[in-house]
């Protein structure tokens, strides 16, 4: 279904289309034009489900440009690197990653520097909402026939050389694959690893962030050596010192089976494969990581095999996956809005436990609220019928993102923006959740 550009509130869209015109590279979007000079892989998708609004082209050409630089092996890099802008920007740099050279192996691209990790796979599920926005446009174009391919090799190796588990679910490799960079589920994990010396390494985030608001430099430490540890092997899927099976992440991969199973009839090829997929990773989301007790998917530590005794939002983003039983949905939206996370009390949804240990409303994905996560459980609640929460917390995106100035996450309690602003995906979100309140599932 199109979407008229005329149903969000004027200066909504004129404040978040001008971030996204801002930030806009020629061929990408930078999350940051300071923090985040690059383009980043689950950011694209995000910000192309929002660009959809504003040029369908723009928004095709965002995804087609980040599966440019995807791996032979299928992997779609987290970060490509744009080569005019300097090493110092950011780090890790290009010359950390090596990824043409250590990456060969895995055929890494040759005239394209990348990062050897990857992020949540949101991309089959923004093609087919791009798609679907001007489904005229993206024929002519061949949208669907060009990244239909690309987009299956990245799901198959995700099920395939990424099940580290055994048992069908994607795992990740390092805290930054499944988004949440430092979150306290990842504390566990993590403690196992040695830190890099301290001075062998410039953080360039602390030139544009505050350090209160930014990870540690024990965590970055740790961060930097799984990174080394995975470029030193080649980028080679095998003894991983840390590896977890992520709700959030496998969430993300069944709603994008689902959508891949939609843009296959398109492109004349098979859907079953996709919707058999799907209802297996289903199975085993449910197996593996829910847990009955406390009505919230966990994450599993596939190192040690164990489930991880945490609460943060990726377990509430399995709402996204189509066709739980009806228990579990009950469950989820008990515990998303009773004590520990307080939807409804609060606007948006707190990344960690409110009632954690670890609990800290402005340090990065320790508790800040997030509007990506947002935008997936708003999603989960719409499709399961709970439309009271849905249309709050769309509300509360919304409004939230133009208060902060597009704020990279805000203070869960406040609002206040922590990171920072004229961040690309929550203006891109807060756009899509703005456009119209009838076509927010049309997977």
């Amino acid at each position: 279904m199109t979407v008229l550009l005329d149903t969000a509130p004027p200066s909504v869209y004129a404040s978040a289309a001008a971030v996204l015109v801002r930030n806009w590279t020629g061929s990408s979007t930078v999350p940051s034009r300071t923090l985040y000079p690059h383009q980043w892989s689950w950011d694209s998708a995000f910000i192309a489900i929002g660009l959809r609004h504003l040029s369908v082209r723009r928004a095709q050409r965002e995804l087609e440009s980040l599966l440019g630089a995807q791996w032979g092996d299928g992997r779609v890099p987290h970060i490509v690197f744009n080569p005019s802008v300097p090493h110092t920007a950011y780090f890790p740099s290009p010359d950390f990653w090596r990824s043409s050279a250590a990456g060969a192996a895995s055929g890494a691209p040759a005239g394209t520097e990348t990062s050897g990790l990857v992020q949540p796979p949101v991309h089959a599920l923004a093609a087919w909402l791009v798609h679907r926005a001007d489904p005229a446009a993206s024929e002519r174009r061949g949208f669907l026939q060009r990244v239909y391919p690309r987009l299956v090799a990245w799901h198959s190796y995700l099920t395939g050389r990424r099940d580290l588990g055994g048992a069908g679910l994607t795992a990740n490799v390092h805290p930054w694959e499944p988004g949440m960079d430092n979150s306290p589920v990842w504390d566990g994990p993590l403690s196992r690893i040695e830190p890099v010396p301290a001075g062998s390494y410039r953080r360039a985030d602390l030139d544009h962030g505050d350090p209160a608001d930014r990870p540690t430099d024990l965590d970055y430490g740790r961060y930097v050596r799984l990174a080394a540890d995975y470029r030193d092997r080649g980028y080679a899927d095998d003894a991983h010192a840390f590896a977890v099976e992520d709700p959030g992440a496998n969430a993300l991969l069944i709603a994008s089976e689902h959508a891949l199973a939609g843009i296959a009839a398109e492109v004349g090829a098979d859907p079953a494969p996709h919707r058999e997929r799907a209802a297996r990773l289903t199975g085993a989301l449910l197996e593996r990581l829910w847990d009955a007790r406390d009505g919230i998917f966990r994450c599993r530590d596939v190192i040690s095999g164990e489930p991880i005794d945490e609460r943060g939002v990726a377990g509430l983003m399995p709402l996204l996956v189509p066709g739980l039983p009806a228990e579990v949905v009950g469950a989820l939206h008990a515990t998303l809005t009773g004590p520990h996370f307080r939807l409804g009390e609060l606007p948006l949804v707190p990344s960690y436990d409110l009632k954690g240990p670890a609990f800290d409303p402005s340090r990065y994905w320790r508790g800040p609220a997030w509007f990506n996560t947002a935008w997936v459980i708003e999603r989960g609640l719409r499709q399961y019928g709970l439309l009271g929460d849905a249309d709050a917390l769309r509300s509360a995106v919304v409004s939230g993102a133009v208060e902060s100035r597009f704020a990279e996450y805000v203070d869960p309690f406040t609002g206040e923006g922590h990171g920072t602003r004229g961040f690309a995906w929550t203006a891109a979100l807060a756009l899509d959740l703005a456009m119209t309140t009838v076509t927010a599932v049309t997977t």
